[in-house]
């Protein structure tokens, strides 16, 4: 099979096109996979990282009013498509596949009138508005999630389908994550805001992780999130006078490239409620402390937070209420009795999607037969 995958920006749209790319390696090992994306985005590194080549076409999102960047930016579509056209006609490919992030858009849609078969895979309870324009054209339109439907013009073409998850999040058991990690007994409690970084999760949890060190009560780890995320939570660190080098509890980086691991040894997850997030915790059936974007398109993230909250998988905290001493209340409610935390794993299982890929699969053959 000769596949495009497109995607971008963030690592929730990246990822699951990696995971579908290494199923699809793994199904049919002569298989031949490209990526396109853009040079602004997470794929640049997490691309290559996983064996794969990419293209990169320029096209930009757009803000919610008009401003001379949205008007300099809609004139980038056409130059867009027509890169991509390019990419398309030198590739080859039997079946173009999108998950989400505006470079989707001009791939798809290039692919589209080039009669390739198409599938544009969303994640979120309420699509972007690249799906919600792809849906017209593509031939199918995969969903993370049922409530996702109803926003739909024509839902003809439309399949549920889950969020496609890498193989190895599911293939790691909690005692020996653990073990690979150093972990002893005490609760291990992963944080973070999306792989862009968010400025008002990271500040909160910084507080909390200085008020906490050195009290022998949890060990943490912490992922920044890229665009100097980092630097900025360091900054944080020294003006409170915390060393972190001298906190072996505690620990930071910008992005948590063994996911995988840390997902399957942790007790409890803090983070925002980007939808492969929430699918990745429900598939491994992890407690979570919930901080939806306030920033996002229709406010998808609280909705899709609260559908895991009423299922007894998390607790929601909404970014106004996300203050050190709520969040210290919170974690320590969750923790101090570990049958509050085995029923809300139990619960957060029940929501959880492990077969996404196995069933992407079969409509991408479908597609190309």
């Amino acid at each position: 099979m000769r596949i495009l995958l497109t995607g971008g920006g963030t690592a929730g749209h990246i990822n699951p096109a990696l995971a579908i790319a290494n199923h699809i390696c793994e199904k049919e090992p002569d298989s031949q996979v490209l990526f396109v994306g853009t040079r602004n985005g997470l794929e640049t590194n997490l691309v290559p990282r996983a064996g794969y080549d990419i293209e990169y076409i320029k096209i930009h999102g757009f803000a919610r009013s008009l401003t001379p960047q949205n008007i300099k930016n809609l004139a980038e579509i056409p130059i867009a498509i027509h890169a991509a056209s390019r990419i398309i006609k030198k590739f080859r490919p039997d079946v173009v596949v999108g998950t989400g992030g505006y470079v989707s858009g001009p791939v798809l849609y290039a692919a589209s009138k080039k009669n390739i078969p198409t599938l544009v895979h969303e994640s979120n309870a309420f699509p972007g508005i690249t799906t919600r324009i792809l849906s017209g054209y593509v031939d199918k339109v995969a969903l993370g999630v049922e409530d996702a439907r109803k926003y739909l013009k024509n839902d003809n073409n439309v399949i549920l389908t889950g969020t496609p998850l890498m193989s190895s999040l599911l293939e790691k058991d909690r005692m020996s994550a653990r073990i690979e990690l150093g972990l002893d007994d005490r609760p291990f409690i992963v944080a973070f805001g999306g792989s862009l970084g968010a400025k008002n999760f990271n500040k909160t949890v910084a507080e909390w992780m200085c008020q906490v060190a050195g009290k022998n009560k949890y060990q943490i780890l912490m992922g920044t999130g890229k665009n100097n995320q980092y630097d900025d939570v360091l900054n944080q660190f020294k003006e409170y006078g915390f060393d972190i080098a001298n906190q072996p509890d505690i620990k930071v980086c910008e992005y948590i490239y063994n996911m995988d691991t840390v997902m399957s040894a942790a007790d409890l997850i803090i983070s925002r409620a980007g939808a492969s997030t929430l699918c990745e915790l429900t598939a491994l059936g992890k407690p979570a402390i919930l901080v939806p974007s306030p920033y996002v398109t229709g406010n998808h993230q609280e909705h899709n937070a609260r559908a895991i909250e009423k299922g007894g998988g998390a607790v929601v905290i909404l970014e106004k209420d996300f203050l050190c001493e709520k969040l210290n209340e919170t974690v320590y409610s969750l923790t101090k009795n570990k049958d509050v935390l085995l029923n809300m794993q139990k619960n957060s299982a029940k929501m959880g999607h492990i077969d996404a890929l196995d069933v992407l699969y079969n409509e991408i053959k479908s597609l190309i037969k």
